[in-house]
């Protein structure tokens, strides 16, 4: 693999670096304060651990155990620069992840330290969130990305459209790019994808001949699921043209009647009516300020009774504010506009146009398995050299980072993931 020139795949996400600063010379220029400097910030780090250890290698050769008054993880961090505190002070995880990505640190196992952060984020406060002009800076390109009709096309292309090829490589082989729910620990990953697709089913009450539509359709998995157990009409909509090639060759092995369909649609822009809904981790990708053009799609598109099962990624109501003030590490450079669920929130906006909230199941240890898998085949695949091509070292290791930081998210229960039905009484 060709680690000297610039990614042909992938660069779309890669070129974060030039909306989202990170401190730059400034950050190398902090770097030569004194160390005494340095550890006061390690000091406030230290309050904010009620949880979990962290073990530091610094850069003036001492070996600092912060933490260490609560149960939880043990982390373990070699930092190479005092750069790197620089830039997460002042690009919170953004900075954090360009610090890593230049060797100003290291770690045996990121995940226990992505844990660690996610588990005492309260405490924490901003330690891990950018502040001073790089936050309204920061949200200033965020806003950029925002997914207005134009701007969803964009954002989705430029995660999903990496490539079929890509994509199957690691997830199981149905192509499921989201949550398992694991039933008991010797499930394979295959299972338990089928079995999830299996929950969000059972929600709907779906009749043979009835209408079902899903928003954000993937590579067709639940299509292909929903017309083998219940005959239905099917109509999916994505915005990305890679997924929509997979999606509708998978429905139309099933669909002897030759009426269901994928299509690329804008939720905004499909019409109905429909006997029930299902959405499987879009919401993400719509943003806070489309939460209620999404749920007005819902209300509008279902009819008088019907139901949708939505399965949805939040954060905790505690972390909300701070969160949503900010842009971390997955918005700059994985999911451009994607914003994570306050539940209170959307219930709400849900309530508001008639949904009625019924029978939330969490399950976010699963999704930190589930990636944990990813990763597992991910890493096999780069290992075996059937990476497609086109695809450099600095991609291949952003891909692990942004696997290990969402594992480490779930594994401490800062976010979670959940399947709720909304039900339509007005």
């Amino acid at each position: 693999m060709n680690t000297h020139v610039s990614p042909r795949r992938g660069k779309k996400l890669l070129r974060a670096d030039r909306a989202f600063r990170s401190g730059g010379a400034l950050a190398r220029l902090m770097a030569l304060a004194p160390a005494r400097f340095f550890h006061r910030q390690l000091d406030r780090i230290d309050t904010g651990l009620a949880q979990g250890t962290l073990e530091g290698h610094l850069p003036d050769g001492s070996v600092r155990i912060l933490g260490g008054r609560g149960k939880g993880p043990t982390a373990v961090v070699h930092l190479k620069s005092w750069a790197a505190l620089v830039r997460l002070a002042l690009s919170g995880s953004v900075g954090w992840y360009r610090a890593w990505d230049m060797d100003e640190w290291d770690s045996p196992d990121p995940v226990p330290l992505f844990d660690l952060f996610m588990r005492n984020g309260e405490a924490l406060g901003d330690a891990g969130r950018s502040r001073g002009p790089l936050r309204w800076f920061h949200r200033a390109a965020h806003f950029l990305n925002r997914n207005s009709r134009a701007g969803a096309r964009r954002n989705i292309h430029a995660h999903y459209d990496l490539g079929n090829d890509f994509y199957r490589l690691w997830l199981d082989t149905g192509m499921s790019y989201s949550s398992a729910l694991f039933a008991d620990p010797d499930q394979s990953l295959e299972e338990a994808q089928e079995a999830k697709i299996d929950a969000i089913l059972d929600r709907l009450d779906l009749r043979s001949g009835g209408r079902l539509l899903e928003i954000g359709c993937g590579w067709g998995a639940l299509a292909e699921r929903a017309v083998e157990r219940h005959d239905v009409l099917y109509v999916g909509i994505t915005l990305s043209p890679s997924q929509a090639e997979i999606a509708d060759q998978r429905l139309h092995a099933v669909d002897l009647s030759g009426r269901s369909r994928v299509e690329l649609c804008d939720y905004r822009d499909a019409e109905g009516p429909y006997d029930a809904i299902a959405s499987v981790e879009m919401v993400e990708a719509v943003g806070q300020a489309y939460w209620p053009a999404y749920l007005d799609a819902i209300a509008r598109l279902l009819r008088p009774g019907g139901r949708a099962a939505i399965q949805y990624i939040l954060i905790s109501d505690a972390l909300f504010e701070r969160y949503a003030a900010s842009i971390d590490f997955i918005q700059a450079y994985i999911f451009p506009g994607g914003c994570l669920m306050s539940e209170s929130r959307f219930r709400a906006l849900a309530e508001e146009r008639g949904l009625a909230w019924r029978d939330v199941r969490r399950f976010g240890a699963d999704y930190a398995e589930t990636l944990r898998q990813w990763r597992e085949r991910f890493d096999a695949a780069v290992a075996g050299g059937t990476l497609p091509a086109g695809f450099d070292e600095r991609f291949v290791r952003l891909w692990r980072y942004y696997l290990q930081y969402c594992e480490g998210g779930f594994r401490a229960g800062g976010i979670d993931v959940a399947q709720v039905t909304l039900e339509k009484t007005i």
